[in-house]
């Protein structure tokens, strides 16, 4: 038996906040017209994985034999007991009848950019293969947006001649970056943002040892993704956002040997995931203060002084400049990302470009 493998949206045995999604997809497959190609769209890490995923037990535990009957199915949604076949194998990963595609990692071991035609032709090929039990046969395209040219052509042969007892799922996170003749051919659905108690209830339990403050502050700043909210958690984002909050109570002054330090240690080797999530809350802080500043509504701040940047941007006028940093700084992430550019230097650049801008606008 496969080693079981870490958690994620395909061990996932609980979603929150789209129940009307599952009777969506409870429905289309009681009719007996179910669908070829479903389209789940909508912001990260807001739950359409885990949606796909569950949807895909559902259809490959009847399969099988060890789901309930629609009724009973439909008293729990798409749930299907853990303990399952079906379930345990796709919990590990290993399920002959589900095809997962998603960004994989280069020769050289660094993580694409895109998904492949390669990867493509071998979703075409498992849809040309016989289930294992006569049941069915799922694909899951994680990511769908990134396919490149070459490969969403190469998807538009099965979304046009799909075979018989199969089912593909799109997740995107940025559908409108699919081929209208990708989208054409999917049954849509577009899941929203949760609530902020809904986040926060996620967050209570998947890190029960998270306090109450901890636990609003992390909802605020993933703006209904739990998923968003507990990557933040566990990369330390909280402490990340306060760093960016009191950096912006010294405009237009910055403090140089903590904008170096900070450089060293995301630098490191080992520091992926912090990088990344700097990088997302420098984007995040720019965007937040920019659109308090220009609509003059602020919610509660997700740290204390968050909104301080904001009333003096609002007191000084125009958010021009500012949009174009916060659009620098985007552009500035993923052409490092494209030529392999130092962490370091990134830091570095946005922090500068920061500087830069208040300079102009604030003094």
């Amino acid at each position: 038996m496969a080693e079981e493998a870490q958690t994620g949206p395909w061990s996932a045995t609980r979603l929150t906040g789209h129940d009307w999604a599952e009777r969506a997809l409870l429905e289309a497959h009681a009719s007996g017209r179910l669908p070829h190609a479903w389209l789940i769209a909508g912001p990260r890490g807001i739950g359409k994985a885990t949606l796909a995923y569950r949807f895909a037990r559902f259809l490959l535990a009847r399969g099988d034999g060890d789901g309930a009957d629609l009724f009973g199915a439909g008293r729990g949604g798409l749930a299907v007991d853990p303990a399952a076949p079906a379930a345990r194998l796709v919990a590990q990963r290993s399920h002959p009848d589900l095809k997962v595609v998603e960004r994989a990692h280069d020769d050289r071991g660094r993580l694409r950019s895109e998904i492949v035609v390669p990867q493509i032709r071998e979703l075409v090929r498992f849809f040309t293969l016989t289930s294992a039990d006569g049941g069915w046969r799922v694909a899951i395209v994680d990511g769908a947006e990134e396919m490149n040219a070459n490969a969403a052509n190469a998807i538009l042969k099965t979304l046009e001649e799909p075979p018989g007892r199969s089912i593909l799922l799109l997740v995107a996170h940025a559908a409108g970056r699919l081929l209208p003749t990708i989208r054409s051919r999917c049954r849509r659905l577009n899941l929203r943002p949760l609530d902020e108690a809904a986040v926060i209830d996620v967050l209570e339990a998947a890190l029960p040892d998270l306090d109450g403050e901890e636990r609003a502050a992390l909802a605020r700043l993933a703006e209904g993704s739990p998923g968003r909210a507990v990557a933040l958690a566990q990369a330390g984002g909280l402490d990340i956002y306060r760093q960016l909050v009191d950096w912006s109570t010294r405009l237009p002054a910055l403090p140089l040997d903590e904008v170096h330090a900070l450089g060293d240690r995301l630098n490191r080797r080992d520091a992926d995931a912090a990088y990344r999530t700097w990088i997302d809350l420098f984007e995040l802080w720019l965007a937040r203060a920019v659109r308090t500043a220009g609509t003059g509504v602020a919610g509660p701040e997700a740290v204390p002084g968050e909104w301080a940047l904001a009333e003096r941007l609002r007191a000084a006028g125009g958010l021009d400049r500012w949009v174009e940093l916060w659009e620098k700084v985007s552009r500035l992430a993923v052409r490092a990302d494209s030529v392999n550019l130092e962490r370091k230097q990134v830091v570095l650049n946005a922090c500068l470009a920061l500087a830069s801008t208040a300079r102009a606008e604030l003094s």
